[in-house]
């Protein structure tokens, strides 16, 4: 039986931390023993919001492929490739831009949300309002029939949708219309409690070297009411009961949260068990990208390779496409 395909991607805006594994890599993985995966890492969706300073781009690019290639993404079962070394994708998106109405875009909940997130960046660009119908044709080139998405970007899959009734309406049918592949996973916040972001400076890097784990850690914010070390500690409402979940032993981490309660152990106690717990847990990662960092020749070379994938599926598509709208041969 054919795979059904996985599209998905993230922009180059630095090296990848926790939120990124436990939210998108953990299960991109998975992924690859069930799917036909394209993963793209796209440089010109950071463009809608980074274009005034672009020079880290082609930096960053690598950091997120070493990091990719670090958790487990495989080029051996997945396509992995530089969104900007495929030109069709701009082609389609430049298509698509003529049949699409200006309020489709404008509806998007995230256009507004993150114009208000990012007061200090003027975002009244086209390039930041049509960054939905260039993540449609990232989708649709390709012909995915699924996008792993948390609940917060299902409205940019509905509009992909929209797009594809549109175009097979209008045109004949090319594309299928792409289903949101719902991921859950554990809320992991940053070490301040707000949301994890780089912008925010709490993260925790996949990257981050032990000391420098051990120093973070020791930031984080705990439970508000237990100002003395007799205080009882209330797991529910602090910051590191999660991530103890996530990557400490299950058996230690139910110690922890009796002696919590108790006030059999302080906060600073908690934060070393952590600490020791990431570092364990992120070793393997650590050491893998080590690897990465040594050969960037081979993080090239699997680029180029996926990428060399990636336009052979494209343009059999625009092929398709510019024949449904009348361009063949023009």
């Amino acid at each position: 039986m054919k795979r059904k395909r996985v599209l998905s991607g993230m922009r180059p805006t630095g090296k990848l931390h926790l939120g990124h594994l436990i939210g998108a890599l953990n299960n991109w993985v998975k992924l690859q023993d069930e799917y036909d995966c394209f993963y793209a890492i796209v440089p010109w969706h950071a463009l809608t919001t980074e274009y005034a300073d672009p020079s880290k781009i082609r930096e960053y690019t690598l950091e997120v492929a070493r990091d990719w290639l670090a958790v487990g993404l495989d080029p051996e079962r997945s396509v992995i490739f530089v969104q900007s070394d495929v030109p069709q994708h701009a082609e389609l998106h430049l298509l698509l831009s003529m049949i699409v109405p200006i309020p489709w875009l404008e509806r998007v909940p995230s256009y507004k949300e993150q114009q208000r997130e990012l007061p200090d960046k003027d975002l009244s660009t086209y390039g930041f309002l049509g960054y939905p119908l260039l993540q449609t044709a990232d989708i649709i080139i390709y012909k995915a029939e699924c996008v792993p998405v948390g609940e917060d970007q299902v409205p940019h899959i509905e509009l992909a949708r929209e797009i594809v009734r549109r175009f097979n309406h209008l045109y004949r049918p090319v594309f299928p219309e792409p289903q949101a592949l719902l991921t859950k996973f554990p809320r992991l916040l940053g070490l301040d409690g707000r949301k994890m972001s780089k912008s925010y400076g709490n993260v925790i890097n996949l990257a981050d070297p032990p000391q420098e784990i051990e120093e973070k850690v020791k930031t984080m914010f705990t439970d508000p009411n237990r100002v003395r070390r007799s205080d009882p500690g209330r797991p529910e409402v602090c910051n590191l009961f999660p991530y103890h979940r996530l990557f400490t032993d299950p058996k230690k981490t139910a110690e922890i949260e009796n002696a919590c309660r108790k006030a059999e152990i302080g906060c600073t106690d908690c934060k070393r068990v952590l600490s020791s717990s990431l570092v364990e847990f992120l070793a393997p990662i650590r050491e893998k990208r080590r690897e990465y960092e040594e050969k960037p020749d081979l993080v090239r070379d699997i680029l180029a390779e996926g990428a060399k994938k990636a336009r052979a599926v494209a343009e059999e598509t625009m092929s398709e496409v510019r024949e449904a709208m009348g361009l063949a041969g023009i």
